[in-house]
This record gives structure tokens, C-alpha cells and sequence, in this order.
């Protein structure tokens, strides 16, 4: 069904070695906005959501993954020369303590990802506009993200990742009008 491209959707680069902002980055890996729940939600929404838009879910969900690898790789690259007292300093200490560089599904605060992050109604309306406002909110952390670090080269990456998250949202809006005028032409609400 998939074909994986083995490289990065777009280039990953830092400028510097930054534990906090790997910290902070762990929102979007992790977090209840982030790209886990949001690949996983797209894809589990697609077997009760109309036959024209069930391949718009499939695209968006798998191109989350590939953002999900994204943002890993920012987290690797930020702390992969870190010294544990950087680590500790920027509150990563108990991660270290638990997986040393490794990185697990957490939310900038630690909270460990939970499935209960993926919403699916089973009405096709009701899952778009939770999609459009989950796409909404991971650009606003994108874009929060994007002002808390003064890497240029970071900086690029998540404004690509931001910049997704408005096509996406976009793409949603559409589907809902889909959705819409196929209720009108058949009278089903």
C-alpha cells in the first residue's frame, strides 16, 4: 500500500546542539496535537468516512508519519552531542534516566502519548472539523516552536512542517464541502 522513500520528506538541519529545544519539540512527536495522533487518527477515521475522501485521509495520515520522522530527527540531532548535565538542565534528565538518547512518545512535559488523543466520531463532518482544528493546532505550535529558537536552520524545517499543517487544513475544509453537498443532493443529514 505504501511506498517508503528513505529519506526525509524535507532536510533536517541544526546549527546547534539544543536540549530544551528538543524538549520542546517533543510536543509535536508525542503530544495530543503532535504527528503520532494525528497519523494515527487520519488513518483510523478512514473506514467511516465517505468513499471520495477516504484517500484524502489516507494521504494526510501518511505524510504525518513522514513528519513524525521529521521531528525525531530534529529531537536526535539536538541532543545527540549533549552531555547529561545539558540533559538534566533542560528537564530531560528522567528520559535519560529511563532510555539514554532514545526517544520516546512523550509530550513536551513527559506525559507519556495515550490513544485516547485520537478522536473518531463516525460522522464524516464531525471527524473533518476535528481534523481541521487539530491541523489548526499543530500549526500554531509549529509556529510557537518556530519563535522559540533562534536556529535559522531549525527554523526552516518547522516552517515546512507549518506550512503542512495549512494545506492540510485546507484539504479538510474541501472534503467538508464534499461531504456537504453530497448530504444536500441526497437529503441525508
Amino acid at each position: 500500500m505504501w511506498i517508503y522513500d528513505k529519506k526525509l520528506q524535507y532536510p533536517v538541519r541544526v546549527s546547534k546542539c539544543d536540549p530544551m529545544m528538543a524538549k520542546f519539540l517533543l510536543e509535536q512527536y508525542g503530544g495530543a496535537d503532535g504527528e503520532l495522533a494525528a497519523a494515527l487518527r487520519y488513518l483510523n477515521q478512514r473506514y467511516s468516512i465517505p468513499d471520495k475522501v477516504i484517500g484524502l485521509l489516507t494521504d494526510i495520515g501518511t505524510e504525518e508519519f513522514a513528519h513524525l520522522e521529521m521531528i525525531a530527527t530534529m529531537v536526535y540531532k539536538l541532543t545527540k552531542d549533549a552531555s547529561v548535565e545539558q540533559l538534566e538542565a533542560a528537564g530531560l534528565g528522567p528520559n535519560y534516566a529511563q532510555r539514554d538518547h532514545a526517544i520516546f512518545y512523550t509530550n513536551s512535559a513527559g506525559v507519556p502519548w495515550t490513544a485516547s488523543y485520537i478522536q473518531a466520531k463516525g460522522d464524516p463532518l464531525a471527524d473533518l472539523y476535528e481534523d481541521i482544528a487539530a491541523e489548526e493546532k499543530a500549526r500554531a505550535t509549529y509556529q510557537w516552536l518556530i519563535d522559540m529558537t533562534d536556529d535559522v536552520d531549525l527554523q526552516d524545517s518547522l516552517k515546512f512542517l507549518r506550512e503542512r499543517e495549512i494545506v492540510h487544513a485546507l484539504r479538510f475544509k474541501e472534503a467538508v464541502e464534499i461531504i456537504k453537498s453530497d448530504r444536500e443532493t441526497k437529503k441525508v443529514f
